[in-house]
């Protein structure tokens, strides 16, 4: 790369301090209002800068890095996951992907966590009462939830987020089972305590809870389909922390309003803002608003992740969280 400094385009708002460190190292642009860029802007993005960050809401594919131009080297994604970006293509045009894995962990997996707590203590039903003034005092069968303490917990896909769901949940008194494209190292499961199922429909009858904490690929698009929905028991409930369209959206909507589900936390969606209007209907869905990792620390370690894929980039060496097709 020249000895001037990298131009690199910004597509959404980030922390301050994430900005301002950008600015002393590179010739940035940032953005005056958060919202997405359009697919014309992107497009004109990539065609100006040596360096674009975008995050989730940028979809990036083949059509539009065709657009781009030679000048574009790095795309330096603000997030770990990178389906919104055609990888492949990218790298064919000569034009390196980087990510931030890692930060997100535990911030991710603490949002499981309340979402498997707020589903089954019904905590949106109580707070609702509360703030619409129309709790008439404690009752004995007010409100009843299910204990979480010996629950058997489900997770589908135990990466880092997934083995850190297990922990906190294990905390939390309940039984950890899993189902992953690869069984962990014994030691690992056995510092997890977590029984390892290799049939995902066979572990799905058998949970109380299932927790989605597998990324989005062809493979698991739909992978909780309504075939697999209908093996949950009558009294499970499913939270997704993960992407939204490794579950058949309409599907568990139907499911839930059948009462063949107990109840299910989102905080992602299989058509990103376009929530199904029905799902919002329910007292047994809480739904959040893609919060999973939405901490000042978490945000802000993503962005130094950045800062440094960018820089070593710069350098003329290999980034550390350089993606590779082969990855995903």
């Amino acid at each position: 790369m020249p000895s001037e400094r990298l131009s690199v385009v910004v597509t959404r708002r980030l922390p301050e301090a994430v900005e301002t460190r950008m600015s002393e190292l590179f010739n940035v642009e940032l953005r005056d209002e958060d919202r997405p860029m359009t697919k014309a802007e992107l497009v004109g993005a990539m065609s100006r800068a040596d360096v674009i960050v975008p995050c989730i809401t940028d979809r990036i594919d083949g059509a539009m890095l065709a657009q781009a131009g030679e000048r574009l080297k790095l795309i330096a994604n603000y997030g770990a996951g990178v389906d919104h970006i055609d990888v492949a293509t990218a790298r064919q045009r000569g034009v390196l992907v980087s990510n931030t894995p890692g930060v997100m962990t535990d911030d991710t997996a603490d949002m499981a966590m309340a979402l498997i707590l707020a589903v089954l203590r019904r905590l949106p039903e109580g707070m609702a009462v509360m703030q619409e003034g129309r709790w008439d005092g404690w009752a004995p069968t007010a409100f009843m939830g299910g204990r979480v303490a010996g629950k058997r917990l489900g997770i589908l896909g135990m990466g880092r987020i997934g083995q850190a769901v297990a922990r906190r949940a294990a905390a939390f008194g309940m039984q950890v089972h899993y189902h992953n494209r690869r069984r962990l190292h014994a030691d690992t499961e056995a510092a997890l305590e977590a029984t390892y199922w290799e049939s995902l429909d066979q572990m799905i009858a058998r949970m109380d809870v299932i927790s989605v904490n597998c990324p989005h690929t062809p493979s698991t698009f739909h992978l909780m389909n309504a075939r697999r929905l209908k093996l949950m028991k009558p009294g499970a409930v499913i939270v997704n922390t993960s992407r939204g369209e490794v579950i058949d959206e309409n599907a568990l909507t139907r499911m839930l309003r059948a009462g063949e589900i107990a109840g299910a936390g989102l905080d992602v969606f299989e058509r990103g803002r376009e929530v199904n209007p029905r799902l919002r209907e329910l007292p047994n869905v809480v739904l959040l608003p893609h919060m999973g990792s939405a901490t000042r620390e978490g945000r802000i370690e993503m962005g130094e992740k950045v800062l440094i894929n960018i820089k070593t980039f710069a350098d003329g060496h290999r980034p550390p969280d350089l993606v590779v097709p082969s990855m995903l």
